[in-house]
């Protein structure tokens, strides 16, 4: 696992300190507050946090921490445990923590002091060493032999929320417009020859319904393997000609991290980053306003420790390697795909399979975000999967998922546009899926789907009433 750096930062002055102590001596608490400090109640986990670390840190050292100088807090991995910052006699006794919070704490004087807290805020740890926090990964050095990026973004403005569809029709519009959509996603294959006029009618279809398009491109592997960089610029003006087209955002390929999508022996990071060059390059050479957005990883710690072997990457070691070659020059938007949560959300513990980041919302995200000196994430795919409603069982590829409800399934694709929203990380989520009615015993796509058997669809309602539509 590796430490996600800064996820949620909050910065107290004295000043703002001193409101702080001052809202606590009034019941009603937290009516005046400095912006981005949080707000001082018993419910405001960050707070309370904050609270119990610093008379944790307080018994531990024999210092007065009343007033502070400053503080921070960041949503911490712990590669080592919660314990890895402590000087333990017993290294048997360490806890196998690896979630929480870590605050670090300002005197007046000067002194550093840090701790660890649990999201739950019942296992904490005051560290000897401190660690220094991260900051945000900036863009790495880009290949030499790649080309200068065309100058200008389009990812610009405000949140939106879209989903992909298997029928673009009147039908499955009238549900995405209850939702608040404004986001229709199509794949499409791309294989030598083809021209870009085949996505003439799904762009069409899109605008004239009042909907902006974006096409993920699906390349052809054994093309790619068999003569790469000739393949690369065919592919290249092929989604060119698509943003000629109109097409408001293209997904440069999808999930190159992993053999079913990619060459075995050919997946890096660096690899794919030559395409995107490419594709960018010849994207915005024909039309500025596309959004360039990089493709999203298969989320996934299959292949270990060592990240990589010949059949693919895990995804936070793939776009490490994509960020050292320099493939945020590249894109306007970082592709992610969240596709395996079965609790809320807003939970960032207490998955039953355990702790894996790709299990949680909250560090899919910064997963994806803090590589890149700050470009914003677009989910071209986040969906939660309920066979609620069908008959045939949960795939047992898939029994994770055999709890989780319909009701569920609605609340937490409402909690994660929301939680998307108001982070300021995330420019575009598409829900997968809209409307997609394949349920086998092998591929329930149909249990990710808003629009359930029979036609009803409770998130179509969620989604709604927090977009606000």
């Amino acid at each position: 696992m590796q430490r996600n750096s800064r996820s949620i930062i909050g910065i107290c002055s004295v000043a703002a300190l001193a409101l702080l102590l001052l809202a606590l001596s009034f019941p009603t608490g937290g009516s005046v507050l400095a912006q981005g400090v949080p707000t001082p109640t018993p419910n405001d986990p960050i707070w309370r946090g904050f609270s119990a670390v610093r008379d944790a840190i307080e018994e531990a050292r024999s210092v007065d921490l009343t007033i502070v100088r400053s503080y921070d807090w960041e949503q911490s991995e712990w590669k080592g445990g919660i314990d890895s910052c402590v000087d333990l006699e017993d290294i048997t006794q360490a806890r196998e923590l690896y979630f929480g919070w870590t605050y670090t704490i300002t005197s007046l004087r000067g002194e550093v002091f840090q701790a660890r807290i649990s999201f739950d805020l019942k296992e904490l740890a005051v560290c000897d060493r401190l660690d220094t926090v991260a900051a945000t990964p900036v863009p790495g050095t880009p290949n030499p032999n790649l080309p200068t990026p065309v100058a200008g973004s389009a990812a610009v403005g405000t949140f939106e929320l879209g989903g992909q569809v298997l029928d673009a029709s009147l039908n499955t519009f009238g549900y995405m417009s209850r939702a608040g959509m404004k986001w229709i996603k199509q794949q499409v294959s791309y294989s030598l020859g083809d021209d870009p006029s085949k996505v003439t009618t799904i762009i069409n279809v899109a605008h004239s319904n009042g909907y902006k398009i974006l096409l993920s491109v699906l390349g052809a592997k054994d093309q790619l393997a068999a003569s790469f960089d000739s393949y690369v610029n065919t592919y290249a003006q092929f989604l060119a000609g698509a943003a000629g087209l109109g097409a408001d955002a293209i997904e440069v390929w999808n999930e190159p991290n992993i053999d079913r999508e990619w060459p075995a022996g050919q997946i890096n990071g660096g690899n794919y980053t030559k395409m995107l060059a490419a594709a960018f390059n010849a994207i915005k050479a024909k039309n500025a306003n596309t959004i360039v957005i990089s493709a999203a990883p298969a989320p996934t710690g299959f292949f270990g420790a060592a990240g990589c072997t010949d059949q693919g990457c895990n995804d936070d070691t793939f776009m490490t390697q994509m960020a050292q070659a320099g493939a945020a020059n590249y894109m306007d938007c970082v592709g992610l795909h969240y596709n395996e949560g079965v609790i809320p959300p807003s939970q960032n513990s207490n998955d039953p399979r355990g702790s894996y980041p790709t299990y949680f919302f909250s560090s899919m995200l910064n997963r994806g975000y803090s590589p890149f000196g700050g470009k914003q994430v677009c989910w071209t795919e986040l969906g939660y999967l309920s066979g609620e409603g069908y008959s045939t069982a949960i795939p047992a590829g898939f029994a994770w998922a055999q709890n989780t409800t319909v009701a569920q399934h609605a609340a937490w694709l409402a909690e994660a546009a929301t939680l998307s929203a108001q982070s300021g990380k995330v420019r575009l989520m598409i829900v997968f899926n809209v409307d997609f009615p394949y349920y086998t015993a092998t591929d329930p796509q149909g249990g990710y789907a808003m629009v359930r058997p029979g036609g009803a669809c409770p998130a179509c309602d969620s989604l709604g009433a927090v977009m606000k539509k």
